[in-house]
């Protein structure tokens, strides 16, 4: 018998930003060498905007734009690997630990290969989980589309949380 119960849930969270010159190209936390980046209020970061609406999916606590207004100037260029962070607070006041994260990441450029294992790394250090938790994948949108035109990149996150049970 299992005198340790948990409460599993599971979230998803998606994310899609334009494609433009003069803005650094970062993908969950990770500046990657590229000669466009992602416009947006905050630093655009595509990848921890996906992980952060999972993750409060997960934990029932709404959206990023619940806490992060993109109509509200304190968070214009804001640095995603802080709201991240404070995010993850906010799984820690709920007693809520990920147990995994699984990241698609929709592009058409620049190749990701190269980069995956540091996105890994550093989502799995930002959600406070091993690097072995956290997957990502990267995929092409065959010419089609925002993203297949390379006019964009999307990414989806789904995450899976658990607490303890009282």
């Amino acid at each position: 018998m299992i005198d340790v119960q948990y409460e599993y849930r599971t979230g998803i969270g998606t994310d899609i930003h334009r494609l433009v010159p003069d803005r650094p190209l970062m993908l969950g936390g990770v500046r990657i060498p590229y000669e466009l980046g992602l416009a947006g209020h905050s630093d655009a970061d595509a990848v921890l905007h996906a992980v952060m609406d999972a993750l409060l999916g997960a934990a029932g606590l709404g959206d990023i734009g619940t806490f992060f207004p993109d109509t509200d100037p304190q968070w214009q260029d804001a640095d995603s690997a802080e709201l991240t962070q404070r995010i993850r607070e906010q799984l820690i006041k709920h007693r809520w630990e990920v147990v995994n994260a699984d990241i698609i990441v929709h592009a058409e450029q620049p190749k990701l290969a190269p980069y995956k294992g540091q996105i890994r790394r550093s989502v799995a250090g930002l959600i406070d989980t091993d690097f072995a938790n956290v997957n990502v994948k990267a995929k092409t949108e065959e010419g089609l589309n925002a993203v297949g035109q390379r006019l964009a990149i999307a990414v989806t996150a789904i995450v899976l949380l658990r607490r303890r049970v009282k």
